[in-house]
């Protein structure tokens, strides 16, 4: 990890290209992070890449509920040269909960992105393919965010829906009103 100093000077290197772009800045427990402005999301990723943070391991949708703006989103990066790994997070609200993608940049945030769109609402802007990952199409909600009801509600996937069978209430059970599968 950067230690605070390196953090420190990271972002005064972002500032210096755009002043507005970095919100905070946290050395805590030996784990560096930079809170970003969510439209400099791409520009700020690249920034980093140039500084030898190459991998995007992993992103992350998070729900900061009841706090707004209350949907973030955490990039976290690792330099494989000197083993460092810093994180970037930002935060949307839910009224306009829009992201750059950085998919055409980072390939691998492909499916991630999708994940939290999926799960979470927000909108990656300029994403090749942003379409529900692991609900169905037609679902309606998120079902990450600390607000959804949580559970009772079925759940009718394609291919048990010709038998009736309900995935929320478990294998091989029969959803109420349903015909008996053949």
């Amino acid at each position: 990890m950067p230690d605070a100093t390196g953090l420190e000077l990271l972002a005064g290197e972002l500032r210096d290209a755009d002043p507005d772009c970095v919100l905070d800045t946290l050395y805590f427990r030996d784990k560096a992070r930079i809170a970003i402005r969510p439209d400099r999301a791409r520009e700020v990723l690249q920034f980093l890449r140039g500084k030898g943070f190459t991998f995007l391991a992993s992103v992350h949708g998070l729900d900061y509920y009841p706090e707004e703006p209350r949907l973030g989103v955490q990039y976290e990066l690792l330099n494989m040269q000197d083993v460092d790994r810093i994180t970037v997070t930002l935060r949307v609200p839910t009224d306009a909960p829009e992201v750059p993608s950085v998919t055409p940049d980072w390939p691998t945030a492909n499916h991630q992105e999708r994940e939290i769109f999926d799960m979470f609402g927000v909108i990656f802007t300029g994403h090749p393919d942003l379409r529900r990952i692991l609900m169905p199409e037609d679902y309606e909600g998120h079902p990450q965010r600390r607000d959804f009801p949580i559970g009772g509600e079925p759940v009718l996937f394609t291919h048990q829906q010709a038998h009736g069978v309900d995935y929320t209430v478990g294998v091989d059970r029969i959803h109420p009103g349903s015909r008996t599968p053949s």
